[in-house]
């Protein structure tokens, strides 16, 4: 059997068993590729040899049987050009973020942050873009999750960045103290109630506190938005995704003029420097 064949009868068994992408892959033809490439290391019009067809198919078998998502079986995730270490204990890396900082954050960051936070930072894979991206900015990458900062450390570990990022567990800002950052991260858990109540079964098997966000998905972005002022410096900013939500958080804080950026999904992530945010609890919360 040849690549393209694989490839052909790899992807129709993906349609086939009505699995659910957005791990890293788009389509079953997407996840196939990833798929036979991450054994055979190419997909060039090669004959496959008998071990390796054996391991595909050990893979697609667990794949479809299991709906689980592929990053979890290969224990890689990839996110823009860079591969992360990914278990079970975090969710999936991605972001939309990614493509931002891919731009610096131009034209909203004025200068290389000195100290840079990455909250909930899960996996930590935004924490080691950032460290990438800015060499001279030193990072906290935090989470609630024990389970998740064991990971963040592995790729930490990996990406050889122990000196500049700091993986520290922390509810959002309590284990903070009074540190102050130019540059405040966040990919927080936005899926709401409702979603959660249905979402297919590859995303069951990520961790569910790294998804759930209460009725409208914006539990821990309130949180942020209460929280972060103190711990940004005078021209501090904060980046945070927030998938499908931003009607909701509009109306919630009909004072404040978010920025939107572009991105490929337009309106999942906002923008904000320090003077916007609200000052304490009191402030424009939730309406």
């Amino acid at each position: 059997m040849k690549v393209s064949r694989l490839l052909r009868e790899t992807a129709q068994r993906f349609s086939h068993a009505g699995l659910h992408y957005g791990h890293g892959t788009h389509n079953a033809k997407e996840e196939a590729a990833w798929l036979i490439s991450s054994v055979l290391g190419y997909l060039l019009e090669e004959e496959v040899a008998p071990t390796a067809r054996q391991k595909i198919e050990a893979l697609v078998r667990r794949r479809i049987r299991q709906r689980l998502p592929l990053a979890y079986l290969l224990k890689e995730a990839w996110l823009g050009e860079h591969a992360f270490y990914i278990d079970q204990r975090a969710i999936v890396p991605r972001s939309f973020i990614a493509e931002l900082l891919r731009e610096r954050f131009e034209p909203w960051l004025l200068r290389e942050p000195k100290r840079a936070l990455d909250l909930c930072t899960g996996s930590g894979c935004l924490a080691v873009l950032l460290a990438l991206e800015f060499p001279k900015t030193r990072i906290d990458a935090a989470d609630l999750s024990p389970q998740a900062l064991a990971v963040a450390r592995i790729n930490i570990k990996q990406h050889d960045l122990g000196k500049r990022i700091r993986a520290v567990r922390s509810d959002l800002f309590g284990a903070l103290g009074e540190q102050k950052y130019d540059l405040i991260i966040s990919n927080p858990p936005y899926v709401t109630a409702r979603s959660m109540r249905k979402l297919p079964k590859e995303y069951r098997h990520e961790p569910a506190m790294s998804l759930a966000a209460g009725k409208d998905g914006l539990d821990l972005v309130h949180r942020i938005l209460v929280e972060a002022k103190p711990h940004l410096t005078p021209n501090g900013l904060l980046v945070c995704e927030i998938g499908g939500n931003r009607k909701a958080l509009e109306r919630a804080y009909p004072k404040i003029e978010f920025t939107w950026p572009e991105t490929s999904d337009p309106g999942s992530v906002f923008i904000l420097r320090r003077a916007q945010l609200p000052g304490n609890a009191c402030s424009t919360t939730r309406q």
